[in-house]
């Protein structure tokens, strides 16, 4: 049986239309990554400046507390929420559940949004505290 060269064997990715839902699954493999490289090397760091001594571990908390640390802790405490609500995506959709349009692209904006306010409140507790 011959075979047409012309066109691809698989669908290609020029023919699908992007949608909420894969920016999800992408931001799911970011955002895991993401945890894994820069959380690691922070807890790393927190554990060596500890068992090396007070200086050292005034230096990591002056880093850690400057505004470019909380915008590192913010970025990272994101990327757990964002992760967290699509791997919940991920499991109903593992269940067979949520493959219909409509419901996963709610679903795959829910995600997004479900992180952004995760992430608010997870810190407007720690700057305001129980006030709030």
């Amino acid at each position: 049986m011959a075979r047409t060269t012309s066109r691809p064997l698989s669908p290609h990715l020029t023919i699908w239309k992007w949608g909420p839902h894969m920016a999800v699954s992408i931001m799911h493999r970011v955002t895991g990554n993401g945890l894994a490289m820069v959380g690691a090397l922070g807890l790393v760091w927190w554990l060596m400046a500890a068992a090396i001594g007070p200086e050292a571990y005034a230096t990591f908390v002056n880093c850690a507390t400057s505004p470019i640390g909380y915008l590192v802790m913010i970025g990272l405490s994101w990327f757990f929420f964002q992760h967290l609500c699509s791997g919940l995506r991920h499991f109903v959709l593992d269940m067979g559940a949520g493959y219909e349009l409509r419901t996963n692209k709610s679903w795959s904006i829910g995600v997004f949004l479900a992180g952004a306010v995760l992430t608010i409140l997870f810190w407007s507790y720690i700057f305001f505290g129980k006030a709030f």
